[in-house]
């Protein structure tokens, strides 16, 4: 075989696994991702920008070395280039609860998902109050579904320290919901 046709054939089927990778892990991430870049950026629009430049980042790379991780990889990209969008702004922002994306479930009783989006509104306000870290980690934890690792590899901190920031940002939700509520109850 003539040594051109081979290379040709070579980069086609390394375009094909990337096309491959980047269709599966749009399919699989897009939405996630974008709502992540929208906590962090408060505008959905930049975060569906940054979102497709991680997406055009990992069509880039070597798809068996991304593969390994490529949550933790996508998500990192993605916190990474929020940051960087807000440098270049030079502001910080906080999450307003609107631009949280909810799943609607249509075999429930309407007053019944009303109370559960309620309770919701009312813990991501609370969630605002704490500080930046562990606002992120517990975004990351259970909006996202990330193992403790997951997120120690996004945010560049040790796993014990992920752990430490989770327990003590939901013991600090706790305390301050508690307040709250026995607050509504007195006269």
């Amino acid at each position: 075989m003539d040594d051109r046709l081979i290379t040709r054939m070579l980069k086609r089927t390394d375009m094909d696994a990337r096309d491959q990778l980047v269709q599966s892990a749009m399919r699989e991430f897009e939405a996630r991702l974008v709502r992540y870049a929208c906590s962090i950026l408060n505008d959905l629009d930049r975060a569906r920008d940054v979102v497709q430049e991680t997406f055009i980042k990992l069509y880039q790379q070597d798809p068996e070395q991304v593969n390994r991780a490529l949550k933790s990889w996508l998500f990192t990209v993605c916190r990474n280039r929020c940051f960087d969008v807000m440098r270049k702004e030079n502001r910080l922002v906080l999450v307003p609860d609107e631009m949280i994306a909810s799943t609607r479930r249509t075999d429930e009783d309407p007053s019944r998902e009303l109370q559960r989006e309620e309770a919701k509104g009312e813990v991501l306000r609370f969630l605002e109050r704490l500080p930046e870290n562990q606002r992120e980690v517990i975004r990351l934890k259970f909006q996202h579904d990330m193992s403790y690792k997951e997120i120690s590899e996004v945010t560049n901190l040790s796993v014990s320290n992920v752990g430490f920031l989770i327990h003590t940002g939901l013991k600090r939700l706790r305390v301050m919901m508690d307040h709250h509520q026995s607050s509504e109850l007195m006269p």
